[in-house]
C-alpha cells in the first residue's frame, strides 16, 4: 500500500468527456460568430456556457488529489453547464421553426460516429470544396476510437445552414453529458469505496505507523 495519502490527480486531457468539451467550446464560438448580431447578449451567455462546461472539468480533475466531493460538485456544474447550452440551441431551433433530429437519425449517428473516430472523412482532391459528393466516410483504424477529436473534424461544415449546425452542436453536447453522466457514477463509486481525503490521511498514517521503515 502507497505512503502517501494524495493520489494520482489531474490528466484531463485524457478524459473523453473534457476532449468532447472543447470540440462543443470551439463549436459554440463560431456558431455564435456566424449567426448572432455581435451585441446579442446571447453570445456571452452561450460561450460562457460552452466554457463552464469545460473549465470545471479541468477544475475537478485538479482538485480530485485532495478532493472527491470537490470533484464531484464541479464535475457535476460541468454537466449542468452543458445542459443549459443544450437548451439554447434547442431555442435557436424552435424559435425559427427548423427541425430538430432525432437522437437515432442518420445525421445524429453520423455525427456520434465522427466525434467518436469511428468514420473520418476524406478530404477532397485538388483543392476543390467540401461537399457531400467530394467528402467519404472511411473506417478508422481500432486506435483512432480512443483518439482525440478536435473541432478541425467539423470546420468542414462551417458552410452548412444555421439549422444544421445547430444539430451538430445538440449532438456533441448529447454525448460530452453522456460522458459526463458516466464519470459522476464512476466517481461516486469510488468514493464508496476509498472514501475521502480524511480516510486517506488516516489510513496513510496507520500504514505509516506500522510500517515504519
Amino acid at each position: 500500500m502507497p505512503k502517501g495519502f494524495i493520489p494520482k490527480h489531474g490528466g484531463y486531457q485524457d478524459l473523453l468527456s473534457y476532449q468532447r468539451s472543447v470540440v462543443v467550446y470551439d463549436l459554440t464560438v463560431v456558431f455564435c460568430r456566424d449567426f448572432f448580431h455581435k451585441f446579442d447578449r446571447t453570445i456571452d451567455q452561450m460561450v460562457q456556457a460552452a466554457r463552464s462546461g469545460k473549465q470545471n472539468i479541468i477544475e475537478g480533475s485538479m482538485a480530485s488529489g485532495t478532493s472527491k466531493e470537490t470533484e464531484i460538485k464541479l464535475t457535476n456544474v460541468a454537466r449542468a453547464s452543458l445542459e443549459e447550452l443544450l437548451e439554447d440551441y434547442r431555442d435557436f431551433l424552435r424559435t425559427r421553426q427548423a427541425e430538430k433530429w432525432d437522437k437515432e437519425s442518420k445525421q445524429a449517428l453520423y455525427v456520434r460516429n465522427l466525434a467518436s473516430g469511428r468514420i473520418r472523412l476524406k478530404k477532397p482532391e485538388n483543392g476543390t470544396q467540401a461537399t457531400d459528393a467530394t467528402y467519404e466516410k472511411q473506417p478508422a483504424s481500432p486506435k483512432s476510437h480512443k483518439s482525440s477529436v478536435s473541432y478541425e473534424v467539423f470546420r468542414p461544415f462551417e458552410d452548412r445552414p444555421a439549422e444544421v449546425r445547430a444539430n451538430i452542436a445538440i449532438c456533441l453536447i448529447h454525448q460530452t453529458n453522456y460522458l459526463l453522466d458516466q464519470q459522476l457514477r464512476k466517481l461516486e463509486k469510488d468514493f464508496l469505496n476509498e472514501g475521502g481525503l480524511r480516510e486517506r490521511m488516516y489510513r496513510a498514517r496507520v500504514n505509516a505507523r506500522n510500517n515504519p521503515n
